[in-house]
Protein backbone atom coordinates (compact mmCIF):
# COMPACT_ATOMS: atom_id res chain seq x y z
CA UNK A 1 0.00 0.00 0.00
CA UNK A 2 1.28 3.49 -1.07
CA UNK A 3 1.80 6.04 1.59
CA UNK A 4 -0.39 8.12 -0.46
CA UNK A 5 -3.15 5.79 0.27
CA UNK A 6 -2.37 5.90 3.70
CA UNK A 7 -2.81 9.05 4.40
CA UNK A 8 -6.33 8.53 2.24
CA UNK A 9 -7.54 5.95 4.77
CA UNK A 10 -6.23 8.08 7.86
CA UNK A 11 -8.14 11.54 6.29
CA UNK A 12 -11.64 8.87 6.17
CA UNK A 13 -11.74 8.59 9.36
CA UNK A 14 -11.60 5.18 8.56
CA UNK A 15 -15.38 5.31 8.05
CA UNK A 16 -16.26 3.75 11.37
CA UNK A 17 -17.52 7.54 12.93
CA UNK A 18 -20.36 7.06 9.89
CA UNK A 19 -20.86 3.61 10.81
CA UNK A 20 -21.83 4.32 15.03
CA UNK A 21 -23.73 7.29 13.76
CA UNK A 22 -22.07 10.64 14.25
CA UNK A 23 -20.90 13.24 12.02
CA UNK A 24 -17.23 13.03 12.61
CA UNK A 25 -16.11 12.23 9.38
CA UNK A 26 -18.71 14.82 7.66
CA UNK A 27 -16.46 17.44 9.67
CA UNK A 28 -18.03 19.52 12.32
CA UNK A 29 -21.92 18.93 12.75
CA UNK A 30 -22.36 17.85 9.51
CA UNK A 31 -24.69 15.65 10.62
CA UNK A 32 -27.18 18.61 11.18
CA UNK A 33 -26.21 20.72 7.94
CA UNK A 34 -28.25 19.80 4.57
CA UNK A 35 -30.25 22.08 1.87
CA UNK A 36 -33.40 21.69 3.02
CA UNK A 37 -34.88 25.17 3.30
CA UNK A 38 -32.68 26.46 0.38
CA UNK A 39 -34.91 26.86 -2.86
CA UNK A 40 -34.56 27.84 -6.48
CA UNK A 41 -35.13 31.50 -5.85
CA UNK A 42 -32.93 31.64 -3.19
CA UNK A 43 -30.05 30.09 -5.76
CA UNK A 44 -31.37 32.98 -8.01
CA UNK A 45 -30.71 36.10 -5.53
CA UNK A 46 -27.42 34.51 -4.61
CA UNK A 47 -27.04 34.58 -8.56
CA UNK A 48 -27.80 38.33 -8.41
CA UNK A 49 -25.89 39.66 -5.45
CA UNK A 50 -22.93 37.58 -6.17
CA UNK A 51 -19.78 36.07 -4.69
CA UNK A 52 -17.09 33.78 -5.09
CA UNK A 53 -16.91 29.86 -4.90
CA UNK A 54 -13.96 27.48 -5.42
CA UNK A 55 -14.42 24.32 -7.57
CA UNK A 56 -12.11 21.07 -7.22
CA UNK A 57 -11.48 19.48 -10.17
CA UNK A 58 -9.30 18.01 -12.72
CA UNK A 59 -11.41 17.57 -15.89
CA UNK A 60 -9.34 19.92 -18.34
CA UNK A 61 -12.70 21.16 -20.36
CA UNK A 62 -13.79 22.92 -16.80
CA UNK A 63 -11.94 25.46 -17.78
CA UNK A 64 -14.47 26.46 -20.46
CA UNK A 65 -17.17 25.78 -18.15
CA UNK A 66 -15.80 28.26 -15.68
CA UNK A 67 -15.11 31.07 -18.25
CA UNK A 68 -18.67 30.45 -19.81
CA UNK A 69 -20.12 30.25 -16.19
CA UNK A 70 -18.41 33.82 -15.03
CA UNK A 71 -19.61 35.46 -18.39
CA UNK A 72 -22.78 34.47 -17.89
CA UNK A 73 -23.17 35.13 -13.95
CA UNK A 74 -20.25 38.68 -13.67
CA UNK A 75 -21.16 38.97 -10.38
CA UNK A 76 -19.10 35.61 -9.57
CA UNK A 77 -16.29 34.84 -9.29
CA UNK A 78 -15.20 31.05 -9.81
CA UNK A 79 -11.67 29.80 -8.37
CA UNK A 80 -10.34 26.29 -10.07
CA UNK A 81 -8.36 24.18 -8.12
CA UNK A 82 -6.56 20.90 -9.71
CA UNK A 83 -6.05 19.45 -6.21
CA UNK A 84 -4.25 16.33 -7.99
CA UNK A 85 -6.22 13.18 -9.35
CA UNK A 86 -6.75 10.02 -8.12
CA UNK A 87 -5.99 8.79 -4.38
CA UNK A 88 -4.09 12.40 -3.96
CA UNK A 89 -7.12 14.70 -4.53
CA UNK A 90 -9.47 12.46 -2.53
CA UNK A 91 -6.95 12.88 0.57
CA UNK A 92 -7.48 16.68 0.22
CA UNK A 93 -10.92 16.77 0.25
CA UNK A 94 -11.32 14.27 2.71
CA UNK A 95 -8.70 16.03 4.76
CA UNK A 96 -10.38 19.18 4.46
CA UNK A 97 -14.20 17.97 4.97
CA UNK A 98 -12.81 16.55 8.51
CA UNK A 99 -10.69 19.57 9.22
CA UNK A 100 -13.81 21.90 8.61
CA UNK A 101 -11.92 24.55 6.88
CA UNK A 102 -10.29 24.70 3.29
CA UNK A 103 -13.15 22.59 1.79
CA UNK A 104 -14.36 23.54 -1.82
CA UNK A 105 -17.72 24.38 -2.40
CA UNK A 106 -18.11 21.98 -5.45
CA UNK A 107 -15.75 18.73 -5.58
CA UNK A 108 -15.38 17.10 -8.55
CA UNK A 109 -15.55 13.38 -7.35
CA UNK A 110 -15.67 9.66 -9.35
CA UNK A 111 -19.02 7.65 -9.59
CA UNK A 112 -16.90 4.75 -7.68
CA UNK A 113 -15.69 7.24 -4.83
CA UNK A 114 -18.94 8.78 -4.39
CA UNK A 115 -20.28 6.15 -1.89
CA UNK A 116 -17.61 6.81 0.82
CA UNK A 117 -18.44 10.76 0.81
CA UNK A 118 -22.19 10.01 0.77
CA UNK A 119 -22.40 7.58 3.86
CA UNK A 120 -19.90 9.60 6.17
CA UNK A 121 -22.04 12.52 5.20
CA UNK A 122 -19.49 14.55 3.72
CA UNK A 123 -21.57 15.65 0.89
CA UNK A 124 -24.82 17.74 0.41
CA UNK A 125 -28.35 15.27 -1.01
CA UNK A 126 -29.19 17.57 -3.62
CA UNK A 127 -32.75 16.08 -3.29
CA UNK A 128 -34.00 19.26 -1.35
CA UNK A 129 -32.86 21.55 -4.78
CA UNK A 130 -34.78 19.19 -6.99
CA UNK A 131 -32.18 17.13 -7.86
CA UNK A 132 -34.36 14.12 -8.00
CA UNK A 133 -36.07 15.13 -10.12
CA UNK A 134 -33.78 15.30 -12.90
CA UNK A 135 -34.03 11.04 -13.57
CA UNK A 136 -34.60 11.64 -17.55
CA UNK A 137 -31.89 14.06 -17.95
CA UNK A 138 -29.13 12.03 -17.13
CA UNK A 139 -28.45 8.32 -19.03
CA UNK A 140 -29.30 5.63 -16.84
CA UNK A 141 -25.36 4.91 -15.56
CA UNK A 142 -24.39 7.93 -14.14
CA UNK A 143 -27.65 8.78 -12.62
CA UNK A 144 -27.61 5.04 -10.69
CA UNK A 145 -24.41 6.08 -9.91
CA UNK A 146 -25.42 9.49 -7.99
CA UNK A 147 -28.38 7.94 -6.65
CA UNK A 148 -26.77 5.87 -4.13
CA UNK A 149 -27.69 6.16 -0.58
CA UNK A 150 -31.43 7.12 -0.30
CA UNK A 151 -30.25 10.57 -2.35
CA UNK A 152 -28.89 12.53 -5.10
CA UNK A 153 -25.12 13.19 -4.09
CA UNK A 154 -23.69 15.05 -7.28
CA UNK A 155 -24.85 15.92 -10.76
CA UNK A 156 -23.50 13.53 -12.89
CA UNK A 157 -20.85 15.57 -15.34
CA UNK A 158 -19.86 12.63 -17.45
CA UNK A 159 -20.27 9.39 -18.37
CA UNK A 160 -17.44 6.63 -19.63
CA UNK A 161 -19.80 3.88 -21.57
CA UNK A 162 -17.56 1.25 -23.18
CA UNK A 163 -16.39 0.40 -26.45
CA UNK A 164 -13.32 -0.69 -28.46
CA UNK A 165 -11.15 1.25 -29.85
CA UNK A 166 -8.35 -0.58 -32.44
CA UNK A 167 -5.90 0.25 -35.10
CA UNK A 168 -7.67 -0.10 -38.46
CA UNK A 169 -4.24 -0.03 -40.09
CA UNK A 170 -2.50 -3.12 -37.93
CA UNK A 171 -5.90 -4.91 -37.97
CA UNK A 172 -5.91 -4.53 -42.05
CA UNK A 173 -1.89 -5.39 -42.32
CA UNK A 174 -2.81 -8.85 -40.87
CA UNK A 175 -6.56 -9.55 -42.26
CA UNK A 176 -7.63 -9.51 -39.30
CA UNK A 177 -11.25 -8.69 -38.13
CA UNK A 178 -12.71 -6.89 -35.37
CA UNK A 179 -13.94 -9.08 -32.82
CA UNK A 180 -17.74 -9.12 -31.93
CA UNK A 181 -17.07 -11.47 -28.88
CA UNK A 182 -14.32 -11.99 -26.18
CA UNK A 183 -13.85 -15.39 -27.76
CA UNK A 184 -13.16 -13.81 -30.90
CA UNK A 185 -10.79 -11.34 -29.18
CA UNK A 186 -8.64 -13.92 -27.70
CA UNK A 187 -7.95 -15.48 -31.11
CA UNK A 188 -7.39 -12.09 -33.06
CA UNK A 189 -5.00 -11.82 -29.79
CA UNK A 190 -3.26 -14.88 -31.07
CA UNK A 191 -3.43 -13.81 -34.77
CA UNK A 192 -1.93 -10.74 -34.22
CA UNK A 193 0.97 -12.06 -31.47
CA UNK A 194 1.51 -14.53 -34.10
CA UNK A 195 1.90 -12.08 -36.77
CA UNK A 196 4.33 -9.51 -35.15
CA UNK A 197 5.63 -11.08 -31.69
CA UNK A 198 6.14 -6.72 -31.11
CA UNK A 199 2.11 -6.24 -31.15
CA UNK A 200 -0.11 -7.25 -28.69
CA UNK A 201 -3.95 -6.93 -28.14
CA UNK A 202 -3.76 -4.37 -25.79
CA UNK A 203 -1.87 -3.72 -22.52
CA UNK A 204 -2.91 -4.49 -18.85
CA UNK A 205 -0.89 -4.96 -15.62
CA UNK A 206 -3.88 -4.65 -13.66
CA UNK A 207 -6.05 -2.27 -13.52
CA UNK A 208 -8.68 -2.39 -10.75
CA UNK A 209 -11.23 -0.18 -12.97
CA UNK A 210 -10.94 -2.06 -16.27
CA UNK A 211 -11.48 -5.47 -14.08
CA UNK A 212 -14.55 -4.12 -12.76
CA UNK A 213 -15.96 -2.67 -15.97
CA UNK A 214 -16.01 -6.01 -17.57
CA UNK A 215 -17.63 -8.10 -14.26
CA UNK A 216 -19.91 -5.59 -15.27
CA UNK A 217 -20.23 -5.78 -18.27
CA UNK A 218 -20.30 -9.92 -18.11
CA UNK A 219 -23.56 -9.73 -15.86
CA UNK A 220 -21.12 -10.01 -12.73
CA UNK A 221 -22.34 -7.68 -9.90
CA UNK A 222 -20.07 -8.65 -6.81
CA UNK A 223 -20.88 -6.29 -4.66
CA UNK A 224 -24.10 -5.67 -2.54
CA UNK A 225 -24.46 -2.41 -0.45
CA UNK A 226 -27.57 -1.44 2.11
CA UNK A 227 -26.54 1.51 3.92
CA UNK A 228 -23.84 0.06 6.35
CA UNK A 229 -24.35 -3.57 5.47
CA UNK A 230 -22.58 -5.05 2.29
CA UNK A 231 -21.54 -7.88 0.58
CA UNK A 232 -18.54 -9.09 -1.66
CA UNK A 233 -18.88 -11.98 -3.56
CA UNK A 234 -16.86 -12.93 -7.13
CA UNK A 235 -18.10 -16.27 -7.74
CA UNK A 236 -20.91 -15.51 -9.56
CA UNK A 237 -20.92 -16.28 -12.83
CA UNK A 238 -20.14 -12.70 -14.89
CA UNK A 239 -16.66 -12.81 -12.50
CA UNK A 240 -15.78 -16.36 -13.61
CA UNK A 241 -16.70 -15.40 -17.74
CA UNK A 242 -14.36 -12.40 -16.85
CA UNK A 243 -11.80 -14.30 -15.00
CA UNK A 244 -11.69 -17.24 -17.57
CA UNK A 245 -11.35 -14.77 -20.84
CA UNK A 246 -8.42 -12.43 -19.24
CA UNK A 247 -6.55 -15.85 -17.87
CA UNK A 248 -5.99 -17.04 -21.28
CA UNK A 249 -4.55 -13.77 -22.40
CA UNK A 250 -2.31 -14.42 -19.10
CA UNK A 251 -1.07 -17.55 -19.44
CA UNK A 252 -0.22 -17.11 -23.66
CA UNK A 253 1.53 -13.33 -23.09
CA UNK A 254 -0.85 -11.47 -24.99
CA UNK A 255 -1.26 -8.90 -23.00
CA UNK A 256 1.46 -6.04 -23.37
CA UNK A 257 3.23 -5.43 -19.98
CA UNK A 258 2.98 -1.91 -20.23
CA UNK A 259 1.23 0.48 -17.49
CA UNK A 260 -1.49 2.47 -18.80
CA UNK A 261 -1.27 6.30 -19.19
CA UNK A 262 2.79 5.61 -19.41
CA UNK A 263 5.15 7.09 -22.00
CA UNK A 264 5.75 3.42 -22.94
CA UNK A 265 2.07 3.31 -23.33
CA UNK A 266 1.60 6.47 -25.63
CA UNK A 267 4.30 5.15 -27.98
CA UNK A 268 2.25 1.57 -28.21
CA UNK A 269 -0.67 3.46 -28.98
CA UNK A 270 1.20 5.59 -31.37
CA UNK A 271 3.55 2.99 -33.06
CA UNK A 272 0.51 0.24 -32.95
CA UNK A 273 2.37 -2.72 -31.18
CA UNK A 274 -0.89 -1.94 -28.68
CA UNK A 275 -3.88 -2.72 -31.50
CA UNK A 276 -7.01 -2.08 -29.21
CA UNK A 277 -7.93 -0.50 -25.84
CA UNK A 278 -11.34 -1.22 -24.46
CA UNK A 279 -12.29 1.85 -22.68
CA UNK A 280 -14.77 4.33 -22.01
CA UNK A 281 -16.19 6.91 -24.67
CA UNK A 282 -14.32 9.65 -22.77
CA UNK A 283 -10.88 8.64 -24.67
CA UNK A 284 -10.91 10.33 -27.82
CA UNK A 285 -9.69 13.75 -25.84
CA UNK A 286 -6.43 11.48 -24.74
CA UNK A 287 -5.75 10.09 -28.69
CA UNK A 288 -5.72 13.31 -30.11
CA UNK A 289 -3.57 14.91 -27.53
CA UNK A 290 -1.41 11.96 -26.64
CA UNK A 291 -1.42 9.99 -29.64
CA UNK A 292 -1.04 12.97 -32.58
CA UNK A 293 0.37 11.19 -35.02
CA UNK A 294 -1.71 8.19 -35.63
CA UNK A 295 -4.75 10.29 -36.33
CA UNK A 296 -6.88 8.14 -39.34
CA UNK A 297 -5.43 4.99 -37.77
CA UNK A 298 -7.70 3.99 -35.26
CA UNK A 299 -11.50 3.05 -35.48
CA UNK A 300 -14.13 2.61 -32.84
CA UNK A 301 -16.28 -0.50 -32.35
CA UNK A 302 -19.22 -1.66 -30.11
CA UNK A 303 -17.73 -3.49 -26.98
CA UNK A 304 -16.99 -7.42 -27.79
CA UNK A 305 -20.25 -9.36 -25.87
CA UNK A 306 -19.51 -12.39 -23.72
CA UNK A 307 -22.54 -13.92 -25.14
CA UNK A 308 -22.65 -14.16 -29.58
CA UNK A 309 -25.54 -11.95 -30.43
CA UNK A 310 -25.94 -9.59 -26.83
CA UNK A 311 -25.53 -6.03 -26.75
CA UNK A 312 -24.35 -5.02 -22.96
CA UNK A 313 -22.41 -2.60 -22.29
CA UNK A 314 -21.12 -1.05 -18.91
CA UNK A 315 -19.72 2.17 -17.54
CA UNK A 316 -15.30 2.88 -17.15
CA UNK A 317 -14.50 5.91 -15.23
CA UNK A 318 -16.83 8.86 -15.01
CA UNK A 319 -17.64 11.63 -12.25
CA UNK A 320 -19.96 14.07 -11.07
CA UNK A 321 -20.33 17.37 -9.09
CA UNK A 322 -20.95 17.32 -5.24
CA UNK A 323 -21.29 19.74 -2.71
CA UNK A 324 -19.30 19.24 0.64
CA UNK A 325 -21.09 20.19 3.68
CA UNK A 326 -18.29 21.93 5.57
CA UNK A 327 -18.40 24.05 3.02
CA UNK A 328 -20.12 27.53 2.15
CA UNK A 329 -21.91 29.55 -0.39
CA UNK A 330 -24.36 26.24 -1.01
CA UNK A 331 -26.58 28.33 -3.86
CA UNK A 332 -23.80 29.70 -5.80
CA UNK A 333 -22.34 25.85 -5.55
CA UNK A 334 -25.34 24.61 -6.67
CA UNK A 335 -25.94 26.98 -9.47
CA UNK A 336 -22.59 26.13 -10.41
CA UNK A 337 -23.17 22.04 -10.42
CA UNK A 338 -26.31 22.59 -12.81
CA UNK A 339 -24.50 24.80 -15.43
CA UNK A 340 -21.92 22.56 -15.84
CA UNK A 341 -23.96 19.19 -15.74
CA UNK A 342 -27.32 20.83 -17.70
CA UNK A 343 -26.88 24.12 -18.84
CA UNK A 344 -24.39 25.56 -21.14
CA UNK A 345 -21.53 23.95 -19.80
CA UNK A 346 -22.48 20.66 -21.62
CA UNK A 347 -21.71 22.19 -25.06
CA UNK A 348 -18.38 23.66 -23.77
CA UNK A 349 -17.20 20.71 -22.61
CA UNK A 350 -18.48 18.60 -25.70
CA UNK A 351 -17.24 21.52 -28.23
CA UNK A 352 -13.82 20.92 -26.08
CA UNK A 353 -14.14 16.93 -26.63
CA UNK A 354 -15.71 15.73 -23.63
CA UNK A 355 -18.58 12.98 -23.28
CA UNK A 356 -21.58 13.92 -21.77
CA UNK A 357 -24.08 12.42 -19.59
CA UNK A 358 -26.97 14.11 -20.53
CA UNK A 359 -29.73 11.83 -22.61
CA UNK A 360 -30.79 14.91 -24.67
CA UNK A 361 -27.25 15.54 -26.20
CA UNK A 362 -26.85 11.29 -26.75
CA UNK A 363 -30.01 11.87 -29.02
CA UNK A 364 -29.36 14.70 -30.90
CA UNK A 365 -28.99 14.97 -34.30
CA UNK A 366 -25.59 17.04 -33.88
CA UNK A 367 -24.33 14.88 -31.72
CA UNK A 368 -24.76 11.59 -33.64
CA UNK A 369 -23.69 13.26 -36.59
CA UNK A 370 -20.35 14.87 -35.83
CA UNK A 371 -17.45 13.52 -37.67
CA UNK A 372 -14.11 12.56 -35.73
CA UNK A 373 -11.62 13.44 -38.13
CA UNK A 374 -9.47 11.42 -35.63
CA UNK A 375 -10.69 8.61 -36.49
CA UNK A 376 -11.00 9.04 -40.26
CA UNK A 377 -14.39 10.63 -40.19
CA UNK A 378 -15.87 8.07 -38.54
CA UNK A 379 -19.24 9.14 -36.44
CA UNK A 380 -17.96 7.49 -33.13
CA UNK A 381 -20.75 9.23 -31.37
CA UNK A 382 -23.22 7.18 -32.85
CA UNK A 383 -21.27 4.38 -31.20
CA UNK A 384 -20.85 5.75 -27.83
CA UNK A 385 -24.02 6.76 -27.07
CA UNK A 386 -25.39 3.15 -28.52
CA UNK A 387 -23.39 2.19 -25.86
CA UNK A 388 -24.84 4.16 -23.03
CA UNK A 389 -28.34 2.92 -24.29
CA UNK A 390 -26.54 -0.24 -23.45
CA UNK A 391 -25.37 -0.12 -19.84
CA UNK A 392 -26.44 -2.86 -18.00
CA UNK A 393 -28.46 -2.16 -14.58
CA UNK A 394 -27.98 -3.31 -11.14
CA UNK A 395 -24.25 -2.34 -10.63
CA UNK A 396 -23.05 -0.87 -7.23
CA UNK A 397 -19.58 0.09 -5.87
CA UNK A 398 -18.16 -0.64 -2.29
CA UNK A 399 -18.91 2.26 0.40
CA UNK A 400 -15.11 2.14 0.67
CA UNK A 401 -14.25 1.66 -3.10
CA UNK A 402 -11.29 3.65 -3.04
CA UNK A 403 -9.28 1.35 -0.52
CA UNK A 404 -10.37 -1.61 -2.24
CA UNK A 405 -8.92 -0.40 -5.35
CA UNK A 406 -5.77 0.68 -3.66
CA UNK A 407 -4.94 -3.36 -3.19
CA UNK A 408 -6.14 -4.87 -6.14
CA UNK A 409 -2.53 -4.80 -7.37
CA UNK A 410 -2.09 -6.58 -4.16
CA UNK A 411 -4.44 -9.27 -4.71
CA UNK A 412 -5.62 -9.75 -8.00
CA UNK A 413 -2.27 -7.80 -9.40
CA UNK A 414 -0.29 -11.34 -8.23
CA UNK A 415 -1.50 -13.26 -11.31
CA UNK A 416 0.01 -11.17 -13.13
CA UNK A 417 3.79 -11.49 -12.50
CA UNK A 418 3.24 -15.15 -10.38
CA UNK A 419 1.94 -18.48 -10.85
CA UNK A 420 -1.11 -17.00 -8.79
CA UNK A 421 -4.81 -17.36 -11.02
CA UNK A 422 -7.00 -14.59 -11.36
CA UNK A 423 -9.82 -16.64 -9.63
CA UNK A 424 -7.32 -16.73 -7.37
CA UNK A 425 -6.82 -13.08 -6.78
CA UNK A 426 -10.18 -12.17 -6.84
CA UNK A 427 -10.76 -14.29 -3.88
CA UNK A 428 -7.83 -12.21 -2.15
CA UNK A 429 -9.33 -9.04 -3.05
CA UNK A 430 -12.27 -10.62 -1.99
CA UNK A 431 -10.83 -11.29 1.87
CA UNK A 432 -8.83 -8.02 1.70
CA UNK A 433 -12.53 -6.12 1.33
CA UNK A 434 -14.52 -8.03 3.64
CA UNK A 435 -11.41 -7.50 5.90
CA UNK A 436 -11.18 -3.71 5.81
CA UNK A 437 -15.09 -3.75 5.78
CA UNK A 438 -15.47 -5.30 9.41
CA UNK A 439 -12.48 -3.43 10.67
CA UNK A 440 -14.60 0.30 9.90
CA UNK A 441 -17.40 -1.68 11.85
CA UNK A 442 -19.39 -2.71 8.32
CA UNK A 443 -21.44 -5.53 8.54
CA UNK A 444 -20.27 -8.08 5.80
CA UNK A 445 -23.07 -10.28 4.98
CA UNK A 446 -20.97 -13.55 3.12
Amino acid sequence: MTTTTRRLLRGLGLLCAAVLGTAACGGPDSADESLEGVSASDVRAALEKGGSITVWGWEPTLKQVVAGFEKKYPKVDVELVNAGSGNDHYTALQNAISAGSGVPDVAQVEYFALGQFALTRGVHDLSPLGADELEGTFAPGPWNAVRAFDGVHALPMDSGPMVLYYNKDVFDEHGIEVPTTWDEYVDAARALHKADPDVYITNDTGEPGLATSLIWQAGGRPYKTDGTEVAVDFSDEGSRAYAETWQRLLDEDLLAPVTSWSDEWYRGLADGTIATLPAGAWMPANFESGVPKASGSWRVAPLPQWQEGASDSAENGGSGLALPKAAENEELAYAFARYATTGDGVRARIEAGAFPATTADLESEEFLRAEFEYFGGQRANEIFAESSANVSEGWTYLPYQVYANSVFNDTVGKAYVSDTSLAEGLEDWRRSSVEYGREQGFTVVE
